[in-house]
């Protein structure tokens, strides 16, 4: 778990002034190890291969304001696998009555009850991947330049398609019969790393040890049975249909998924899986988290000033907790442009995040 805290002083009138930025929720992002597969996987929607058999399940999912709101009413939970070729996920969202309508490739997914992965590489916040796939076995998938909330620029690829991408649906139960009851839905993916390496570090494939930002989102909508179908369930005092629940691995805090920083981390392995291996956290992650506190703290200033400041005694500075290391930004600005830079605790060189959140390492 990663975790930071804000130093604790007796403040002066002038310090009080200072800006601070609490997240709703700790930041302390799923973590998963994902294991070679030895088999050659048929994408059919089950999990029947010896490789999947050992590779481990994600925690279940939770709402994504984590434990600010409920659990969720049914479990959904995935596992992962990887070889020379693919990127392979598993997922199973149990449901007592499965439904979908969307049948056209790229269209909006979440209007259906669907399952949602979204990939960054290189964990930068920036150039990421997300795919969208309901019951019918529809797929949405499209690149994100950067996150919505950045700016009100198009940021958007909804036209690209991955190429040679390979899905399944399974469903134990029956499709769109409001008559019985179902149990669960499966769904099975291939993403080739021809379509995932051009954002990657490198531009290659992963190697032992490398760890990417990964979340995973299921969205269910609350539904009743009308004339023998279903239909969604509207909220008497608007006559719209309730919102839909969203229910992910690890949680943002918000209902917006479009926030990579704090997505989970998936660490490859060459090991099959028989053979655990223990997921590694680096402290350059509690860095970066210290940078995004000061991110959002210089966003409030430039709301309530209407410019930016390299005046870090305007900002509460986090510590890093557990570490021998220590945080030490410096603040570059121009009117409407900022960078945080800090060194890092694991080698030579520094992160900088800028004004619309892009994320990296300088030698």
């Amino acid at each position: 778990m990663l975790c930071l805290a804000c130093q604790e002083q007796v403040q002066t009138p002038v310090e009080s002034k200072k800006l601070s930025y609490q997240h709703p929720i700790p930041f302390a992002p799923e973590e998963y190890v994902c294991y070679r597969s030895l088999d050659v996987l048929k994408i059919d929607g089950k999990d029947k291969e010896e490789s999947w058999k050992n590779a481990p399940w994600t925690n279940t999912f939770v709402d994504i304001e984590g434990a600010l709101k409920p659990k969720p009413k049914h479990e959904t939970k995935v596992k992962m696998l990887w070889d020379d070729q693919y990127f392979y996920f598993f997922a199973k969202l149990d449901e007592p009555h499965i439904w979908a309508k969307l049948k056209e490739r790229d269209a909006v997914m979440y209007y259906d009850d669907d399952f949602e992965i979204f990939i960054d590489p290189d964990g930068d916040s920036h150039n990421y991947y997300e795919l969208e796939v309901n019951a019918f076995n529809t797929l949405w998938d499209l690149i994100l330049l950067r996150p919505y909330r950045t700016d009100k620029k198009h940021k958007v690829l909804n036209n690209w398609n991955i190429p040679d991408i390979k899905t399944a649906v399974h469903i134990e139960g029956t499709l769109n019969n409001p008559k019985d009851k179902d149990e669960f839905w499966t769904v099975e993916i291939a993403i080739p790393w021809t379509a995932l390496k051009e954002f990657a570090p490198g531009k290659k494939k992963p190697a032992q040890g490398d760890q990417w930002r990964v979340n995973f989102s299921r969205v269910d909508w609350t539904m009743n049975i009308e004339n023998g179908t279903y239909v969604k369930a509207k909220d008497p005092a608007t006559t719209k249909a309730f919102p839909e629940n969203n229910w992910v691995w690890s949680p943002t805090g918000f209902i917006a998924m479009h926030t990579p920083e704090q997505w989970g981390y998936v660490q490859f392995s060459s090991s099959n899986g028989k053979r655990q291996e223990t997921f590694i956290n680096h402290p350059d992650e509690q860095v970066k988290w210290a940078l995004w506190n000061v991110y959002f703290q210089q966003l409030q200033f430039f709301k309530q000033e209407q410019h930016y400041t390299d005046d870090l005694s305007r900002f509460s500075l986090p510590v890093l907790e557990n570490s021998s290391c220590h945080f030490q930004p410096k603040i570059y600005t121009t009117p409407h442009l900022f960078e945080v830079t800090a060194p890092s605790c694991e080698r030579e060189g520094h992160w900088s995040i800028r004004q619309d959140g892009m994320i990296e390492f300088y030698k």
